[in-house]
């Protein structure tokens, strides 16, 4: 069985794009490295260096034929949003119906779309968040992502295309981008190790539920296998972790000397927010396995020996 992964040479998706070869599977990669990295993917995948808003797509899969396609190549900081949500729109939605356009035409038989549960909900109403919680985003990354979710739906509808959709909260783990604007693990880390000064937006009381990347790789390969269609997953862990505290156990795995400096606050940045991941747990047997603790120890260990 082959699956397409769109980003596979990202930081999340990479993490799936060598799980699904562990378990048997072809992988072919769709990767425009914009902000992906050739080092990051695995040599046993195919990579076809092709934008996701490209006509020149389609030809991929009618080269390769994939069976599955798992789309995690997507904008995604937040902050970008905000300052050209023109980008953002283009890239998520337009992106995301060209992407669906093919899976279509090519017939293939299940589609995995990654969406954010940290960002589609906005403020919550309640916390943990379960799938049902009211839709309201407050930046338009979360918009972008959950309008995809529609055309999801309508293309089950009108065209039978089975899809599945993994709400990720806070990703972390090795190969996120410490010099990126998203990923405040990979940040602080980064900073830590090159004995540079941290600062927290805000007062650093924002809650998020900080998922580990390797157990979201495990959500994905579940959720191929699942005999579920049209079902919306939250992938965290139901725990709020505040920033003050990721910088406080960072800075006791990598022996940090210094304190943080605070900045103002970020616009379009929700307050507290973490998810109920009960449902992924009843219906794809998945539940999270690496602590906190365990996956920021994993991070340090990753950059101190990365080149």
């Amino acid at each position: 069985m082959k699956i397409l992964v769109t980003g596979g040479a990202g930081f999340i998706a990479s993490h799936v794009v060598d799980m699904c070869l562990s378990q048997g599977y072809e992988v072919a990669v769709v990767d425009n490295l914009s902000t992906g990295r050739r080092s990051n993917l695995n040599p046993a995948a195919k990579l076809y260096e092709v934008d996701l808003r490209s006509p020149e797509l389609m030809a991929v899969f009618e080269k390769e034929r994939p069976d599955f396609v798992d789309h995690h190549a997507a904008q995604v900081d937040v902050r970008r949003s905000v300052a050209d949500p023109l980008f953002d729109a283009d890239v998520n939605v337009r992106g995301t119906i060209n992407l669906l356009e093919c899976a279509r035409r090519a017939e293939v038989k299940k589609f995995i779309y990654i969406s954010t549960g940290g960002a589609v909900y906005g403020e919550p109403e309640y916390l943990p968040c379960d799938e049902k919680h009211p839709i309201n985003p407050i930046c338009p990354y979360g918009a972008s992502k959950h309008t995809a979710e529609h055309y999801l739906y309508m293309y089950r509808v009108n065209f039978g295309l089975n899809y599945t959709v993994l709400r990720y909260s806070n990703v972390y783990g090795p190969r996120q981008n410490p010099h990126g604007e998203a990923g405040v693990v990979a940040i602080f880390a980064g900073q830590m190790v090159a004995g540079q000064p941290v600062r927290i937006n805000g007062d650093g009381e924002q809650l998020r539920d900080y998922v580990y990347v390797g157990d979201c790789a495990r959500a994905n390969v579940l959720a191929l296998a699942a005999e579920t269609t049209g079902a919306i997953y939250n992938v965290a862990t139901g725990r709020g972790t505040s920033v003050n505290e990721i910088f406080r156990l960072l800075k006791d795995v990598t022996g940090y000397p210094q304190d943080a400096a605070h900045g103002p606050a970020k616009v379009g940045e929700t307050r507290h927010i973490y998810l109920d991941v009960r449902k992924a747990q009843a219906d794809l047997g998945w539940q999270p396995q690496v602590s906190l603790e365990e996956g920021l120890r994993r991070v340090v260990e990753h950059m101190q020996t990365a080149e």
